[in-house]
């Protein structure tokens, strides 16, 4: 056998996990998680029948892996006493970075270098220490019988990414056991060392190489809204698969010895199969020359092979049952549960004092939460709207929703988990582009100044046909996301919407920086200055600008009084004056006197 495992820059990057009777997927598992580029992949068993400790052992022998018999004390269950071994396991403890996860999981390097050396090369530049990644739940894809095919070639379709059920994660960390213990979804502090500053040092990224929330580094094992990312990884969960894999589930047991874990009400959280993600199928021509070499050792083969023959015979001795046509029948309406009405146990409350108290150590004095009140931190309301860079080169088959009589993709590659939530609610930006036709009354030309996909302002033009727009768009790729969705919605006349991608803010000082800004309002002569990114058009920008077309201003303060004050402030020497009787809670109007 002429394979080697990897060498990586980033030292000993180890997978480790816990499994019980995995034989008949454990090949395309190990080989999968080798392509992606762990050097070492470590598995505790334990009461195996079905060959996963002799494929592990061979194995071992091969030099590609190792495996440890998880020898479980009296009252503890499976997988904390893996997680207790693994501990104490000179191996683990020799690891430079580690990730703690499970048979059914398959890691997806969504990262453009397609390997976890180049994610790290990015975490390590930005000076990080871990990477918090979030599943995604992978349904039955309304497979049925048992078949040989790879896992990640069989289950292509997964829940909606902004399902926060789904939202569990697993944490990939340089670990040092002097301060780290081992958890399944994240590691967690050692007590001694929750006083003496270690926390400091902590510096986690989400799955889209963003700063996690300090919070995490004290509690919790899910992402939520402000910490959802999957543009550099995400954990691939195939907690159900087939219904005939199912079955053999229930046959096995698992980690954590849960009583009738493996019923209905678990199939219908778990198989959901809304939306296409086949982004892990980058990976399949690595992973499938690895599997092909790890069978040509006639060791391995004859295990895997003698794996799946026992297997496919339990299945055919069982399908012959009528307890087996009760469980397939029950699955399948299970699996027909509407995603709103699915219930899951709801996560651990929280101690908010103790999560208050630990994050005040870790807090910087310029942390805008830290309360902060003299200066106005400039939040625009589309902030945690879109993802950036919108990428639209990779293909999904998305669903389209209404909103406001308009029609909004509830793509993952355009918005946020929490934009995708409100589109499917039908509420994006609804009070933005409900009162933006009356602030626009008497006028005819307006320019959105960092409108995103421009929402507010399809529906001002549905209200206004006398109306004209010009949305200005300089993140990368959001104007070509935007002409997108303008002509899915029939709006195709650049003459009444035109969208610009050019920057407000060039290099330089003075009028270079605002040379962008300017030439908008030169060349367009708005009646209507509409601000929706703030950060890109401060107060003492906006002042120096020549506005002596604009009537009116609205400016999307998000309903902070400090920002509406400063702008108020930055306009009044052009003669503007806040109309607050008809200011919304979201924007401020300011009208020419």
């Amino acid at each position: 056998m002429n394979l080697k495992k990897h060498v990586s820059p980033h030292g000993t990057v180890m997978a480790m996990s816990m499994m019980k009777d995995e034989a008949p997927f454990l090949l395309e598992w190990f080989a999968h998680h080798l392509a992606v580029g762990f050097t070492d992949i470590l598995v505790y068993t334990n009461s195996c029948t079905d060959g996963t400790d002799e494929m592990l052992q061979r194995l071992e022998e091969l030099g590609l892996g190792y495996h440890r018999p998880n020898l479980i004390k009296p009252g503890v269950k499976p997988q904390p006493s893996a997680l207790s071994h693994g501990q104490a396991e000179p191996l683990v403890q020799d690891a430079d970075w580690l990730l703690v996860f499970d048979a059914d999981e398959f890691l997806a390097i969504n990262h453009p270098s397609g390997h976890l050396d180049g994610m790290l090369d990015d975490a390590v530049a930005r000076d990080a220490n871990g990477i918090v990644i979030t599943w995604r739940i992978f349904g039955s894809n309304g497979i049925v019988d048992w078949s040989r095919a790879p896992v990640t070639e069989q289950y292509t379709r997964a829940a909606p990414s902004d399902w926060n059920k789904g939202w569990g994660v697993k944490t990939l960390f340089r670990f040092d056991p002097e301060y780290w213990k081992l958890g399944i979804h994240r590691p967690s502090i050692k007590n001694k060392h929750m006083e003496d500053g270690f926390p400091d040092t902590v510096r986690w990224l989400n799955g889209s190489g963003q700063p996690m929330e300090d919070y995490f580094k004290f509690h919790g094992w899910r992402s939520i809204k402000r910490t959802i990312g999957y543009d550099w990884a995400q954990m691939n969960h195939y907690a159900v698969k087939s219904v005939d894999s199912y079955a053999l589930r229930k046959f096995r047991g698992n980690v954590n010895n849960k009583a009738d874990k493996y019923n209905a009400d678990y199939w219908a959280l778990q198989d959901r199969n809304e939306v296409p993600d086949t982004r892990i199928l980058r990976h399949a021509a690595a992973r499938a020359a690895i599997m092909a070499e790890l069978l040509t050792d006639p060791t391995l083969r004859e295990l895997h092979e003698t794996a799946l023959a026992r297997v496919e015979a339990r299945l055919a001795e069982y399908r012959e049952t009528s307890a087996y046509l009760e469980l397939r029948e029950g699955l399948i309406a299970a699996g027909q549960v509407p995603i709103a009405n699915v219930e899951a146990k709801p996560p651990k409350p929280r101690d908010p004092t103790r999560i208050a108290e630990l994050m005040n150590r870790v807090r910087s004095p310029g942390d805008p939460t830290a309360g902060d009140a003299d200066q106005p931190v400039l939040r625009p309301a589309n902030s945690a709207t879109y993802i950036t860079p919108v990428d639209l080169s990779t293909q999904l088959d998305v669903e389209w929703l209404p909103n406001r009589e308009l029609q909004l993709p509830a793509d993952p590659r355009i918005f946020t988990a929490e934009a995708l939530s409100a589109i499917r609610a039908g509420k994006f930006e609804r009070r933005a582009a409900r009162n933006l036709p009356g602030h626009l009354d008497g006028c005819r030309r307006l320019l959105d100044i960092g409108g995103g996909v421009g929402f507010p302002a399809m529906a001002a033009l549905r209200a206004m046909p006398g109306l004209t727009v010009m949305l200005q768009e300089d993140r990368p790729g959001l104007a070509a996301a935007a002409r997108m969705i303008h002509r899915h919605n029939g709006i195709e006349d650049t003459a009444r919407l035109r969208v610009v991608d050019g920057p407000l803010r060039l290099s330089g000082d003075g009028a270079t920086a605002a040379a962008g800004l300017s030439a908008c309002l030169r060349d367009f002569r708005p009646d209507a200055l509409r601000l929706s990114r703030l950060e890109v058009v401060p107060p003492e920008l906006l002042a120096a600008m020549p506005l002596d077309t604009v009537k009116r201003a609205i400016v999307a303060t998000g309903g902070k009084d400090g920002l509406s004050a400063a702008y108020g402030e930055a306009l009044a020497a052009a003669g503007f004056r806040e109309k607050t009787e008809v200011t919304s809670g979201g924007s401020s109007l300011f009208v020419r006197q």
